[in-house]
């Protein structure tokens, strides 16, 4: 089958591969649709600080954000998987460890992430097999655009949940791609008023068509008390910042992640009496999304741009978007 492998830094083709075959409690999925993110331009680019850590290295298959129909099962798994269209969790712990068992296999030391850790390939793919307890079922109101975006939907989901928002607080939303505009819908979707803050001007002027009571940069941010600063940024700056706009007695989440170290002063988290955490992975969101999509609460296909073929791959890592894009953050590949 043909994959896209990346086999250094900025050193990418698509080739022939063996197709996966699915083993013990594995299901073998044909992959319809893949989201390009900004992990997989830092494995692309040698920035990703897994290859750095020992986590990752080349060659390695990328795409972590799919969806696709179950073509095969191994011995020990459901028959009913078969031929069910799903997505997937991107972690995959051991199964053993304190972590896993106490549900939280996202945080195993041991953990797999698909497309990103230790060596699983990713679904920029036309197959891609993955364990049967790491699958989630589609329905059919959610199409192959949108079922490529649970996984970012997953991460925004938990991000706002772990906000703790009540109807009417004010919220600012930092960086505005994918994932920090659905954290901007599933926010307003629990009453709260929701305000972005963007950096280039094709995601502020995108941003102001998705309904955000105000979409700002930084030298227009207006001064008002922001009961909660989401941080869906890649900028190592933004996180003191965030600490230095949310109102005292407000709340913090941390979910964007810098190239280079960030830094907050823990004496303004205390004696502003914030509370600040931070947010990996969509596991635990995952299946909330799901629902958020199939009910309709929440629509997130106007944020795809194009949709490309996986020979399109490298160049829209590279930075290239099709001259008939559209205006959102989002680049889908369809592996056929």
């Amino acid at each position: 089958m043909r994959a896209f492998v990346v086999t250094g830094p900025l050193t990418a083709a698509v080739v022939e591969v063996e197709p996966p075959q699915a083993g013990r409690d594995e299901v073998v999925v044909d992959v319809a649709r893949v989201g390009v993110c900004g992990t997989d331009v830092e494995l692309f680019t040698g920035e990703m600080a897994y290859l750095h850590e020992g986590h990752a290295r080349y060659p390695l298959r990328p795409g972590h954000e799919w969806c696709g129909t179950v073509t095969a099962i191994g011995e020990g798994v459901d028959p009913d998987w078969l031929g069910r269209r799903v997505t997937g969790d991107t972690e995959i712990g051991c199964g053993r460890c304190r972590r896993c068992l106490g549900g939280r296999h996202w945080l195993c030391d041991d953990r797999s992430e698909i497309g990103v850790r230790r060596g699983f390939p990713g679904a920029l793919a036309e197959q891609l097999a993955v364990p049967a307890a790491s699958l989630l079922a589609l329905p059919d109101t959610i199409d192959d655009t949108a079922g490529a975006l649970v996984e970012p939907g997953g991460n925004a989901l938990r991000a706002v949940r772990a906000a703790g928002l009540s109807g009417g607080e004010r919220v600012l939303v930092v960086g505005l791609g994918a994932i920090g505009l659905l954290v901007a819908s599933f926010a307003g979707t629990r009453g709260a008023e929701v305000h972005g803050l963007g950096r280039s001007q094709r995601s502020i002027d995108f941003a102001r068509t998705r309904g955000l009571a105000g979409v700002w940069r930084s030298d227009d941010l207006p001064v008002l008390p922001w009961d909660v600063v989401i941080d869906a940024s890649n900028a190592p700056e933004i996180p003191a910042r965030a600490l230095d706009l949310v109102e005292p007695g407000g709340r913090v989440v941390y979910i964007g992640l810098a190239g280079t170290p960030s830094h907050i002063d823990t004496r303004a988290l205390a004696l502003k009496d914030v509370r600040a955490v931070g947010g990996l992975a969509a596991s635990s969101g995952l299946a909330g999304t799901i629902e958020a999509y199939a009910s309709g609460d929440i629509d997130p296909r106007p944020l795809v741009a194009a949709t490309v073929g996986l020979d399109q791959v490298g160049d829209v890592l590279s930075g290239w978007r099709p001259a008939d894009a559209g205006h959102g953050p989002k680049i889908l590949v369809d592996p056929h």
